[in-house]
């Protein structure tokens, strides 16, 4: 299997993207899947090499990437020594880092000779799943798309509720990070920003919009993202398909760090139901 590791890319937001790239060397062109980790994720989280590994396995080209203001750098992509990023990272940056990955798969020279860019999908985890599409409605490239334990409305989540007077004022708002114990900042520029592109960034706007296959997998013991949120977008989308990960939790069964050389059993179900979407 070839792989190409924390390949550093410009972003338009002043910060380096790092992405990765799984695939196996085969004549033939082969599908490109880019994905999108969630909030308070990156893309060596847990198992998600793993599954990126199991995806070039079954002949597709995997790129997952960190977005530029996830909090993590160049030199120490895991968790969040730049804090800073963090609280000034919203969504638009998101869908800008997401096409600027997007424009990378179709100019980068080793990219072009495995992965066939008329066979572009997309596939995003939580936050992700959102962006992925928004990004699939608005850019004819993708042909389909997967939304992993995806949100229905960023409009509802914790980082644009709450005592919004207060943000305001003290110009920043923290959530604790339960793992890492860091308390991570939200600038009040991430409300802003949501309230300046609010109609592009209404998921339901999109998925109305949408005129592509739709893959929807989610864990009915989802505690972070209720399984609601997925009948929600078949709701929607009713052509869409929902596969549901009986007892699944947010994560598929993963955690992070992940030391097991196979992917946990409800991820690899999960895996092998985008694997067979896509195909």
């Amino acid at each position: 299997m070839n792989a190409l590791i924390n390949i550093v890319i410009e972003g338009k937001h002043n910060k380096p993207i790092l992405v990765d790239a799984f695939f196996n060397e085969t004549p033939s062109l082969k599908p490109m899947v880019i994905f999108c980790h969630g909030y308070k994720g990156f893309k060596d989280w847990g198992a998600w090499t793993l599954m990126a590994k199991a995806f070039a396995e079954a002949g597709f080209c995997f790129i997952k990437f960190n977005f530029s203001h996830n909090g993590g750098t160049v030199e120490q992509p895991l968790d969040f020594p730049d804090l800073e990023a963090f609280g000034n990272n919203n969504y638009t940056k998101e869908l800008d880092d997401l096409e600027t990955v997007m424009d990378w798969a179709c100019t980068n020279e080793t990219i072009q000779n495995t992965g066939d860019v008329e066979r572009m999908y997309l596939m995003g985890h939580s936050r992700g799943g959102g962006i992925v599409l928004i990004k699939a409605e608005e850019d004819p490239r993708v042909k389909k798309v997967v939304s992993l334990s995806g949100v229905s409305d960023f409009g509802k989540r914790s980082a644009t509720t709450g005592d919004l007077e207060q943000w305001q004022k003290d110009g920043v708002k923290y959530v604790l990070n339960g793992r890492t114990k860091q308390l991570m900042p939200h600038y009040y520029q991430f409300y802003e920003d949501f309230i300046a592109n609010q109609e592009r960034l209404n998921i339901k706007r999109a998925v109305l919009q949408l005129k592509k296959p739709l893959l929807m997998v989610h864990g009915n013991a989802d505690t972070s993202v209720s399984i609601d949120e997925a009948y929600q977008l078949r709701e929607w989308s009713p052509s869409s398909e929902l596969f549901v990960v009986n007892d699944a939790n947010h994560v598929f069964g993963a955690h992070h760090p992940w030391s097991e050389q196979k992917l946990p059993d409800q991820l690899l179900q999960a895996t092998n139901c985008i694997i067979k979407f896509l195909r």
